[in-house]
């Protein structure tokens, strides 16, 4: 595991306040059993990416464990809207996508921490520590990443789909997981409180700036970036 400040072992660490955010009961089970073994207090859990914005605001947590694939709203949005309304909290993203174009995004997006889903029986409880502490904390393979400076823009790097993804709006992405998950226009507006044509307009212009043809290919670049699972 790689945290970018060093991280005192031997001092008393102050038990954190965690919100687990996981659409799988058996996985928010086993983060809570391993947080709570640890000394740390679960103030609560959320199987949406809105039940954890809403949990986040409600239940004033000081690190908010979520997983990057989330059904209703993504984990990398639940990221950018926790971090803007509940600004004390760190998030600590949890994924089985190691790409670098899935990093930045993440951290860009506003997270302190990236944890490997392989990784959480020897990295859980030290990221969430260090979150807590306002410290950055990587898995060891992210870490290399963010280490070697892949963050910073890459003028000679070809483009390919998943180097778009942040170039998408935070509505368009919600538009995008959305299709992704099988829902109808109508359905998409009636859920984000906007017209079909509004949709419409947003699906097109997802399509136009990524390079997409139809909505077969949204559903593969929303799998390949992580918004939805596959």
């Amino acid at each position: 595991m790689v945290a970018t400040d060093s991280r005192a072992r031997g001092a008393a660490t102050k038990p954190a306040r965690v919100l687990i955010a996981d659409d799988h009961d058996i996985v928010r089970r086993g983060l809570r059993a391993i947080l709570t073994d640890a000394g740390h207090e679960v103030c609560g859990e959320a199987s949406t990416g809105r039940e954890a914005v809403m949990a986040a605001r409600e239940l004033l947590p000081d690190v908010v464990v979520l997983d990057l694939s989330m059904p209703d709203l993504s984990g990398l949005e639940a990221t950018r809207q926790i971090t803007v309304q509940r600004p004390g909290a760190e998030v600590l993203v949890l994924t089985m996508h190691r790409s670098e174009t899935m990093v930045r995004d993440v951290l860009q997006a506003g997270a302190r921490g990236y944890v490997l889903k392989s990784d959480l029986a020897n990295d859980l409880v030290a990221a969430v520590e260090s979150l807590a502490g306002h410290r950055t904390f990587f898995t060891s393979a992210v870490g290399e990443m963010v280490l070697s400076g892949f963050v910073a823009p890459r003028a000679a790097a070809a483009p390919d789909l998943g180097e778009a993804t942040h170039q998408l709006t935070p509505r368009e992405r919600e538009v995008v997981q959305l299709i992704a998950e099988g829902w109808s226009t109508k359905q998409i507006a009636k859920k984000l409180g906007i017209s079909v044509k509004t949709v419409e307009t947003h699906r097109s212009n997802v399509l136009r700036g990524l390079g997409l043809h139809s909505v077969s290919e949204i559903v593969r670049y929303a799998v390949r970036n992580g918004l939805v699972s596959d």
